[in-house]
């Protein structure tokens, strides 16, 4: 054996060690704000995401006005996934964002929903009957799902008939839990949040039709904490991959 050959085993371990520093200096970490509504598809998404680059993404999830703030008074946040086009857009315009990294990642949908089946027609028309005692919707001022369904019932002439029935919640994932523990017997919640596999897992539900209210694009956005952070650019192209929009499509919304 000549002095400078590697036994084959040694060459193996080798092997394995370069690969393993390898990913360690390419595997980074990334800090995500997380729209409520995106909770059940991001946390697939970012389980798929560290398995398939290596890299993984921390995830805080709430309501995308409150997000907004919080980044406003230095938040380490890196990304957000917002429910709104319109935050992405102001934080870019503010310097908090990464120009030209924002992009459109889902089409929410809002959805009437009771845990009760056949409580909810499939018109919606259980507004109009009003035998209701409580209706859920999240704070239009925070979250934009509450936003949607504000004008729903503007459009749909019922505002001021049902507003004395609000049970507001911070975000989506509080509204769904109003309704879903029975503090209130319907709500207006993210489609998302009650779909399995394309139907509606359980109770009754009214998909509100997209005319009734301004379309809810949610974007994605590289925070200013996040430039040069090779872990937000690859979950940014993660996001556009066959893989994530499968998922993204299989809670109920659209690209």
């Amino acid at each position: 054996m000549k002095g400078n050959t590697l036994h084959p085993l040694a060459k193996s371990l080798l092997s394995l060690a370069v690969l393993i520093a390898v990913q360690s200096a390419f595997a980074d970490e990334v800090l995500v704000a997380v729209a409520a509504n995106f909770t059940a598809p991001m946390q697939k998404i970012a389980a798929e995401f560290e398995r398939d680059t290596g890299h993984k993404a921390q995830l805080a999830f709430g309501a995308t006005g409150k997000f907004y703030a919080q980044i406003q008074n230095g938040a380490p946040f890196q990304v957000l996934l917002a429910a709104d086009n319109e935050t992405p857009a102001k934080l870019e315009k503010e310097g908090l964002a990464q120009g030209g990294s924002r992009f459109t990642y889902a089409i929410g949908k809002l959805v009437l929903w009771s845990p009760r089946p056949g409580y909810v027609d499939d018109k919606g028309e259980v507004l109009k009957k009003g035998a209701f005692k409580r209706l859920a919707l999240a704070n239009p001022k925070l979250a934009p799902y509450g936003l949607a369904a504000v004008e729903t019932l503007t459009g749909l002439g019922l505002l001021s008939a049902v507003q004395g029935k609000f049970v507001q919640g911070e975000n989506i994932a509080q509204t769904y839990q109003f309704v879903g523990t029975g503090n209130a017997e319907l709500g207006f919640v993210a489609l998302s949040q009650v779909t399995k596999d394309g139907r509606i897992a359980s109770g009754s539900a009214w998909i509100v039709p997209a005319n009734l209210h301004t379309p809810i694009r949610q974007d994605a956005v590289i925070l200013v904490n996040g430039k040069g952070n090779p872990a937000a650019d690859a979950l940014m192209k993660y996001l556009r991959g066959e893989k994530a929009q499968a998922i993204i499509r299989s809670f109920g919304y659209d690209l």
